[in-house]
C-alpha cells in the first residue's frame, strides 16, 4: 500500500485535521506536539516519531550526484525527494533502484504519476498543499484503492466435504460491497476470492463487514503483498479487500471468530495452475464467478468458473522468496 504523508509546515490546523480525517499515514511538521494535541498519528519532526536525518532523509534533487545519493539512501530508509520542478525529477531511476522513495507532490495529478511510475511506483507521496480539498482528493485516490490484483479464472474440479474443523470469520471495520471479498488459499501459490457476507438470505441477516474466510491454516493475501495464516490475524491489523475486477483496498481487522464447523474442500484449475481452499460447508459461504456474481459453496458445481489469483515463488514468514518450496 502506498504511504500518504502530508506536509504541515508552517503549522495549519485545518490541513492537519483534514489529513488526519483522510487517513494520512504521517504528518511532516516542525513540532510534533502540535499534532499530539489532535490525535495519535506518526509525525516526522525533530521531536517526532521519525526524525529527519536519522529515520527518514530529505533530498533535493539537483543533479546526477544527488540522484545517486537519494537512490542509495532509499535502499534502507524512506527518502523524501524534493525538487523545484517536479516534472523533471528522474523518478524512474530512483524507483528502479530503491524501494523507499517518497515523492513530494503538490496535487492529485502529480501524486498519481508518482505512485504509478514504472508500474511499481514510489513507496508513497508527501503532499504539500494549503488547500484541504486537495488533501481530500489525493487521499481518496491513494486510500480508496490498494492498486490492482491480477485475477485468474479457475474451473472447479472438485467439491468435497472433509468433516469438522476450525474456521475463521474475518470481521473488518469497513462496510464491504457486493462483489468484494478476500483472497485465500490452502497454499501461497494460488488463492480463491471469497465473497463478503453482503447478500440477503433466509437464514441470517447480512454481515457486510465480514468474510467467512476459511480454515485456520489457510493463507490470506495482505495489502503489502505478504500473506498471513488466517489464525494469525489480529485486531487492528490490515487485510486486502478485492472486487471482481481486481480493484483492491485495505480494511482494518475488528476481530476474528474461530469456531468449529463442518468444512468443504474446493479445488480448481487454470491451465497448469491448481488452487484449493477449505471453507465452511454452509449456504452463506460464497465464492465469486467470473462475471462478478456470488455463488454459494452448496450450489457450486464442477465445471463452474470462479475467480482467484496465482503467485510465483514460496513464502517464508509471509514474504515471497525465490527458493524451491513444494506445497500440496
Amino acid at each position: 500500500m502506498k504511504q500518504f504523508w502530508v506536509e504541515v509546515r508552517p503549522w495549519n490546523k485545518e490541513i492537519a485535521t483534514t489529513a488526519i480525517e483522510s487517513g494520512a499515514d504521517a504528518l511532516v511538521v516542525d513540532r510534533a506536539e502540535d499534532v499530539k494535541q489532535l490525535c495519535r498519528v506518526t509525525t516526522v519532526a525533530p521531536d517526532g516519531d521519525l526524525k529527519p536525518g536519522t529515520d527518514v532523509y530529505v533530498m533535493t534533487i539537483t543533479d546526477k550526484a544527488s540522484e545517486k545519493k537519494a537512490a542509495q539512501l532509499g535502499k534502507e530508509k524512506p527518502v523524501i525527494v524534493i525538487t523545484s520542478d517536479w516534472t523533471v525529477i528522474p523518478l524512474e531511476n530512483l524507483v528502479a533502484q530503491s524501494d523507499h522513495i517518497i515523492a513530494r507532490v503538490k496535487n492529485e495529478n502529480e501524486a498519481a504519476m508518482a505512485i504509478h511510475v514504472l508500474e511499481k511506483g514510489t513507496e508513497g507521496i508527501l503532499l504539500a498543499t494549503a488547500d484541504p480539498a486537495v488533501v481530500r482528493a489525493v487521499a481518496t485516490h491513494l486510500k480508496g484503492s490498494g492498486g490492482k490484483v491480477g485475477l485468474t479464472t479457475f474451473t472447479v474440479t472438485k467439491i468435497h466435504p472433509v468433516g469438522m474443523g476450525d474456521r475463521v470469520c474475518v470481521d473488518t471495520c469497513s462496510i464491504l460491497s457486493d462483489g468484494e471479498g478476500m483472497l485465500m488459499g490452502n497454499t501461497s501459490s494460488a488463492m480463491l476470492l471469497v465473497h463478503a457476507e453482503t447478500l440477503e438470505n433466509s437464514y441470517v441477516a447480512p454481515r457486510p463487514f465480514r468474510v467467512n474466510a476459511g480454515a485456520v491454516h489457510a493463507y490470506i493475501l495482505l495489502p503489502d503483498g505478504k500473506t498471513a495464516y488466517l489464525s494469525d490475524l489480529v485486531i487492528g491489523g490490515k487485510v486486502l479487500v478485492t472486487d471482481a475486477k481486481g480493484t483492491a483496498h485495505t480494511a482494518v481487522v475488528g476481530r476474528t471468530k474461530i469456531e468449529r464447523r463442518p468444512l468443504l474442500l474446493v479445488e480448481a484449475i487454470a491451465g497448469k495452475a491448481k488452487v484449493s481452499l477449505i471453507l465452511q460447508n454452509a449456504e452463506t459461504i460464497r465464492l465469486v464467478r467470473e462475471d462478478g456474481s456470488a455463488v454459494s459453496v452448496v450450489q457450486l458445481a464442477v465445471g463452474e468458473r470462479i475467480l482467484g489469483s496465482t503467485f510465483e515463488g514460496g513464502r517464508h514468514f509471509g514474504m515471497a522468496i525465490k527458493e524451491t518450496i513444494l506445497e500440496k
